[in-house]
């Protein structure tokens, strides 16, 4: 099966199941679960780290690249959730953090202690440039007492690696063979396009430093290189990079399957469309008319030049897409077929966030004190220092925090949603009693919607393979796409609002079937009446 027929689940290991009741989901928990995914009918896992760290940024912070983080289990356990996912016919991709490690990972001990060797595996300069690090502060830090600086785009802790030296990159590659022999199908590359950094740093006051560090065409060159020696050798394998602040003309040399690069690639542009001036700590209500622009100029633009998107609303990251773009209060079930189609019927791989699948929610936390994310707490502290009053700092993080996406699984209605039998490391969310896993197969519509969608993209091959044109793209609110493949086309529209609106339908669409929809429709007629947050795809 093609990259582009499969569906992929995406497991924060810590939040999904915890059996060893220390209030932490671990590897067993996810092999426990395996025949939920079955049930589901997902292709492919993805597991954020789940590697030796010290968990500064929950996992992102690798200490040792081929062990396993004993609060997640052991490597036998590692192994025993392989046969389990291969005995219901799901593959594994594992998360790669290779633009930086922990700076307790041995190479950046070493390096400290004086060895050459392992002061070249690392960025360090004399001078700092004037470089913001994401998560707040200068990107560089004192190298213990030698006078210089090392570079860390991340947190202080997360040190990054130079990409320049062919010693680093075989340590990388080593990796990447070491998991692949244990039978991992895909890799997904956090923050990938950062590791090519110019031999020259220079200040950069644009963005926070990002065009300075960002795309570099020596990135290409270090993908095509570990292509090359690792995964490409497989062609079974699929692979994923993370693009931060990313373009569409950089996003199709990373795909386009001549350049022998990465299958697909993750940008961020639509969920950054309720940021106030392209700022994340802040508040407004999403751009629509951005968000659609985006959409189209990415599908089409990938479409013709053989580029391919990962498709996704919600990751470790992000808040809870429900809460950002739909009315939860009167249309939660409704808001959340509509967002699976405008995705899952794309071009694209579609990626599903644990919880999606049920219509989690943001948590609707109480106070600072339930929040562990290291980002969320510094930007509360930098938002307070900025002027902003304890309830304004709050609501802004309490929106946008990456902790609303990481609360526990809410596997039914029990003490702790049947996470654990003791606290978990995160707060529940308070939605729980009535959206938890349960509840919904039994008596919910949303997870058999994804498993319609998730069978579609296998039996029809417009689906998975057809071209990408905009529809209606000046409506006001409407996102709607057509897909082409030899002599069949697909018309997907979605109402992005709670107001109903009336479109005309094109023509050769008017003789075609429903192929799926989040409200029942008894004839197509030319003038057609979409109700609140509607979707509806059309084949011909």
């Amino acid at each position: 099966m093609s990259f582009k027929e499969k569906v992929i689940y995406q497991i924060y290991p810590k939040s999904f199941l915890d059996t060893n009741q220390d209030g932490v989901g671990d590897l067993p928990g996810i092999k426990q679960k395996m025949p939920y995914l079955k049930q589901l009918g997902v292709d492919m896992v993805w597991l954020s780290p789940i590697y030796s760290s010290p968990q500064k940024d929950n996992g992102y912070d690798v200490a040792d690249y081929t062990a396993i983080n004993p609060t997640f289990g052991t490597m036998e356990d590692f192994d025993n959730l392989m046969a389990a996912a291969n005995e219901q016919g799901i593959e594994i991709m594992l998360d790669m953090v290779f633009n930086h490690v922990s700076t307790e990972h041995e190479w950046f001990q070493k390096a400290l202690a004086g060895e050459k060797k392992y002061q070249d595996y690392f960025i360090l300069r004399d001078e700092p440039t004037d470089w913001v690090s994401k998560f707040g502060g200068n990107a560089w830090a004192p190298f213990g007492e030698t006078g210089r600086y090392y570079l860390h785009l991340f947190d202080k802790t997360q040190a990054d690696l130079n990409w320049r030296n062919p010693e680093v990159r075989e340590e990388l590659f080593k990796v990447l063979r070491f998991w692949m022999a244990k039978g991992v199908k895909g890799f997904r590359f956090d923050v990938i396009n950062l590791i090519g950094k110019d031999e020259v740093l220079k200040d950069c006051a644009e963005n926070d430093g990002k065009p300075a560090y960002t795309d570099r065409p020596i990135t290409h060159e270090f993908l095509q290189m570990m292509n090359q020696a690792t995964f490409g050798q497989d062609t079974e394998m699929i692979t994923v990079g993370e693009m931060s602040f990313t373009t569409v003309k950089e996003c199709i040399l990373y795909t386009k399957p001549d350049r022998e690069e990465l299958n697909m690639t993750f940008n961020f542009h639509h969920l950054k469309v309720d940021y106030k001036d392209g700022k994340k700590w802040t508040q407004m209500p999403f751009d629509f008319t951005k968000l659609k622009e985006l959409f189209h100029t990415w599908g089409t633009q990938m479409s013709e030049e053989s580029g391919w998107n990962a498709l996704f609303w919600n990751n470790h990251d992000q808040p809870r897409a429900l809460n950002r773009f739909i009315d939860v209060d009167n249309y939660r079930v409704t808001g959340a077929k509509m967002l699976a189609s405008a995705i899952h019927l794309n071009r694209g791989t579609p990626y599903i966030y644990m919880g999606e699948e049920i219509g989690m929610l943001d948590p609707d936390y109480d106070s600072m004190e339930q929040y562990v994310d290291v980002e969320s707490l510094n930007a509360y502290q930098e938002l307070l220092d900025a002027g902003k009053t304890e309830k304004a700092a709050f609501e802004i993080v309490k929106a946008k925090s990456r902790d609303n996406s990481r609360t526990p699984m809410q596997w039914d209605n029990e003490r702790y949603s049947g996470f654990s039998q003791v606290a978990p490391w995160l707060t529940i969310g308070r939605s729980v009693a009535e959206i938890n896993v349960a509840k919904e197969l039994q008596e919910g519509s949303i997870f058999k919607y994804y498993q319609q969608l998730i069978k579609l993209r296998k039996q029809y091959p417009v689906i998975s393979d057809g071209s990408y044109e905009a529809f209606f793209p000046e409506h006001p609110q409407i996102y709607g796409y057509v897909r082409r493949l030899a002599e069949h086309s697909l018309l997907v529209i979605n109402n992005f609002f709670a107001e109903e609106t009336t479109i005309e339908l094109p023509e050769e669409f008017l003789a075609g079937d429903v192929l799926i929809g989040n409200y029942a429709v008894e004839n197509i007629t030319r003038e057609f009446t979409l109700k609140p947050y509607q979707t509806m795809a059309i084949y011909y």
